[in-house]
């Protein structure tokens, strides 16, 4: 028996262009069911927003995300959880430290740090708080 965890992100309203923006940094697919399209309509503005969505990449990229609708609450928080990218070389780390960069707030520059050698944090234009880094071998 095996297990796997993915990261489930919710937003308001955003969900399909977080959703977009995820797949144009790791590639991948994108599949989306809107409330209209699951049946399950409770505010008609809503309607087109995303119930269950997700990127799934071959390079191993997963994440899944829905709109919260309005009749439920809804408060991203501050420091409420980062999601983590560790890739084994610093060619990969900064091309999505690129991309992931657009608009973003940079909270940690991407740069060599005592534990990795590249190491960087920050906020993506959607509110999320990404972690990028090079792992590299403990020697505790």
């Amino acid at each position: 028996m095996s297990v796997k965890s993915v990261a489930h992100l919710n937003f308001r309203g955003d969900a399909r262009a977080a959703l977009e923006f995820y797949q144009s940094v790791f590639g991948g697919d994108i599949a989306a069911v809107t409330y209209k399209d699951a049946g399950n309509v409770q505010d008609p503005a809503e309607a087109d927003q995303v119930m269950w969505g997700q990127v799934a990449a071959g390079n191993g990229f997963h994440v899944m995300a829905y709109d919260v609708p309005s009749q439920l609450p809804w408060d991203r928080g501050e420091n409420s959880f980062f999601l983590s990218v560790r890739g084994e070389s610093t060619e990969e780390i900064t091309e999505y430290w690129q991309k992931l960069s657009a608009g973003a707030t940079i909270v940690q520059p991407l740069e060599p740090a005592q534990w990795a050698p590249l190491y960087g944090m920050l906020k993506d234009r959607f509110g999320v708080v990404w972690v990028l880094d090079v792992v590299s071998p403990y020697n505790g």
